[in-house]
């Protein structure tokens, strides 16, 4: 397919490591980045080993040898030398869209309904492209498919939750499901482990705590990293959900492969260990045309890293979404409508 220039929203663990995970993809060139401190452009591809320390906080001394932290204004992505500090880092990308075939939403999404405003705003701008998020909650989906509408007038092609889970675990439970004239339940169960812990992964443990008994997303919101801490220090570490609230079950039931109720998602985090604390697996039961029941399982190799298995699943729907927006498909899909590109 023909080359696809693409843009990050947000650089925290899954927007670095999308543009890391770029490098080694074919046909795919980041030419946009921004968090919530600066933007860097560069139509001719941006300098990710760059952009990645000054994302980490991290750039040279004036002498080249010493790593310094930066702070205050010149924080994250406006510490590197191809950003400009913004307060409007989002407009900005806007701005610059026309040249943007596809955009990555990679922000913190303790608001349901901040994707979709994010989204509102590049249709509002009359962008012609495609959009991609790695969203969890079920009740997001309701509020994209609302925008319908407004997505195929501006020619967007939205791709909405098209990471691990919901994501290609999700395209897994609807290819499993083929076997059978019946599905009576989806189980899902991922183990993930990060050795890096919350610092380095802060939006992701924070939305995770969300499913926690006695959390919802809004008071996950007002948790302070100090709390955060104390909770994981509880766990020791490892973190146990059970029954979330994720998309799966929404995205299942819109391709008709069965009702959301009969959905569960569920897993182990582990923050102090790059090792799995689980393998992550997916079994689809139920009725075959010849009057057999039966359960299709699907599992990843417990070395398949979350990173992997997250961002190499979120560029192949963005290839797929550019697929489909060139074809002149506009709306919203998820990933049980396509196939992502390798």
């Amino acid at each position: 397919m023909d080359d696809i220039n693409f843009a990050v929203l947000g650089t925290g663990g899954i927007g670095r490591r999308t543009l890391e995970y770029a490098t080694e993809k074919t046909a795919l060139t980041p030419v946009a980045a921004c968090d919530r401190h600066g933007v860097a452009i560069d139509h001719d591809g941006l300098d990710v080993d760059e952009l990645l320390a000054a994302t980490e906080g991290n750039i040279a001394s004036d002498g080249g040898a010493v790593a310094v932290k930066q702070s205050g204004e010149m924080r994250g992505v406006a510490a590197s030398t191809q950003a400009e500090p913004t307060e409007t880092p989002i407009d900005d990308i806007i701005a610059e869209s026309d040249a943007i075939d596809a955009v990555l939403i990679a922000l913190p999404n303790l608001e349901h309904d901040f994707i979709p405003r994010v989204a509102d705003r590049f249709a509002d701008a009359d962008y012609e492209g495609v959009l991609v998020d790695v969203l969890k909650r079920s009740r997001v989906i309701g509020m994209l498919d609302d925008r319908v509408d407004s997505f195929e007038d501006a020619g967007i092609t939205f791709v909405c939750g098209a990471g691990a889970t919901p994501g290609f675990l999700t395209g897994a439970a609807a290819l499993a499901a083929q076997s059978f004239v019946e599905v009576e339940s989806v189980d899902i169960w991922w183990g993930v482990g990060l050795k890096s812990g919350y610092e380095d992964n802060r939006g992701t443990v924070r939305e995770d705590i969300a499913h926690l008994d006695g959390y919802d997303i809004e008071t996950a919101r007002e948790l302070s990293d100090e709390e955060i801490e104390a909770i994981v220090d509880e766990h020791d570490g490892r973190i146990e959900f059970n029954d979330m609230e994720h998309a799966d079950d929404v995205l299942l039931e819109r391709a008709g492969i069965c009702d959301a109720e009969d959905v569960t998602v569920g897993g182990i985090l582990d923050v102090r260990s790059d090792e799995k604390p689980t393998t992550t697996t997916v079994e689809v039961t139920g009725r075959t045309f010849d009057g057999e029941r039966a359960t299709n399982t699907f599992q990843l190799d417990d070395d398949t890293s979350m990173e992997a298995n997250v961002n190499g699943p979120a560029l192949g729907y963005l290839k797929a979404g550019v697929r489909r927006n060139r074809a002149g498909e506009y709306g919203v899909f998820g990933p049980t409508d396509l196939m992502p590109g390798f």
